[in-house]
């Protein structure tokens, strides 16, 4: 953020830049967020503060610890703050795609980096940008974001914008967003969240197994088998669609066949989800319009999560050099990243390549 800062100075005194409205709200944001920041310490010494609020934050703490201790993540001011924000999510983002493309867009930040989704810190700033990228004829989908990282560049603080939802939400974001401090490939969002969701993924097992008892962690290996089986779904959506894109047929057959393909996956989620319980987990996700974009942002964050798994169990756990070797990779030009991440993923057999 301290680079957005600084290209928003820069573009400031640059002619003709289009993004100084974006920069400027991301910056103003950004502040807003620091300024409202208080050290958790403090927080929990407080005698005004809710006893709620403060045995959420207690738990916040032993989070924090166990992510630099047992799981090997920065050690650093991050998470040691918190920070109401007054709204039910810090960010929300807009991702956009092609009417007929499951590829979703990329926007370039100056001095930045580029991104497959666009952030607002006002939730109507993002439908307004949605709504003109709409008007190009491409599939939008805006989503809320609980939480994000500033890379290191900042002390990331504990938002209410996840503490609401219990501590294992908490434990997941803290996990998430600091593996984005380990290892950040830049222009590479794919390669970066699915890496960091590994890493949370890895990290609330362990956690569950230390701090849980034993019917949670039952749950959450249950969740995570719903949740895999919901991302098959979506991927295998997202292919049937780029088959349909690719094909010679009519652009009213493709709009049909793209109808029918959505239509398909809804129906394929009630079966699923009867089958969980009617759990719906995901309902909110298929209550809003599904289109190109809103499967993308899905494909973003697990793309390569198969192949980071595989690499982990390669290294028999070790996370340091794990982490080393997802280094090694994030230093490679893409293609060679993308084709190292492909003999990664386990075949139909479920075993996967070695990289040296």
């Amino acid at each position: 953020m301290s680079r957005l800062i600084l290209a928003t100075t820069l573009c400031l005194l640059v002619s003709g830049c289009a993004n100084i409205a974006y920069y400027a709200q991301a910056v103003e944001g950004q502040v807003q967020l620091l300024v409202v920041s208080r050290p958790i310490s403090d927080v929990i010494a407080d005698a005004a503060t809710d006893p709620a609020l403060r045995r959420k934050l207690e738990t916040a703490s032993a989070i924090r610890e166990f992510a630099s201790h047992e799981l090997v993540l920065p050690n650093n001011e991050s998470y040691r703050y918190y920070a109401d924000l007054g709204r039910p999510y810090v960010v929300w983002n807009v991702f956009a795609a092609p009417e007929f493309s499951v590829e979703p867009q990329q926007w370039c930040l100056l001095f930045i980096d580029c991104f497959k989704y666009r952030g607002y810190y006002d939730k109507s700033a993002a439908d307004l940008y949605a709504d003109e990228v709409r008007q190009t004829g491409a599939d939008v989908y805006v989503g809320g974001v609980p939480a994000y990282s500033t890379l290191g560049f900042f002390d990331d603080p504990v938002l209410n914008t996840f503490l609401r939802f219990g501590d294992q939400e908490v434990a997941r974001i803290v996990f998430h967003e600091l593996a984005h401090q380990v290892v950040y490939a830049t222009g590479d969002s794919a390669f970066n969240e699915s890496f960091a969701t590994a890493v949370e993924n890895e990290g609330m097992r362990r956690w569950l197994q230390k701090f849980a008892t034993p019917e949670r962690l039952r749950d959450f290996e249950m969740q995570q088998e719903h949740n895999a089986r919901f991302h098959r779904l979506v991927a295998d959506s997202r292919e049937q669609l780029r088959a349909i894109y690719a094909s010679s047929v009519t652009v009213d057959e493709k709009r049909r066949a793209k109808s029918e393909a959505i239509a398909r996956l809804k129906r394929t989620y009630t079966n699923l989800k009867a089958g969980w319980g009617n759990t719906g987990a995901y309902d909110r996700w298929f209550s809003q319009p599904l289109n190109n974009a809103s499967l993308g942002s899905i494909a973003l964050y697990t793309q390569w999560v198969p192949a980071f798994n595989a690499l982990l169990e390669q290294e028999g756990g070790n996370l340091p050099r794990f982490y080393l070797r997802v280094e090694a990779l994030a230093i490679l030009p893409k293609s060679e990243r993308t084709m190292a991440l492909e003999r990664l993923l386990p075949n139909r057999t479920g075993s996967s390549a070695s990289l040296p």
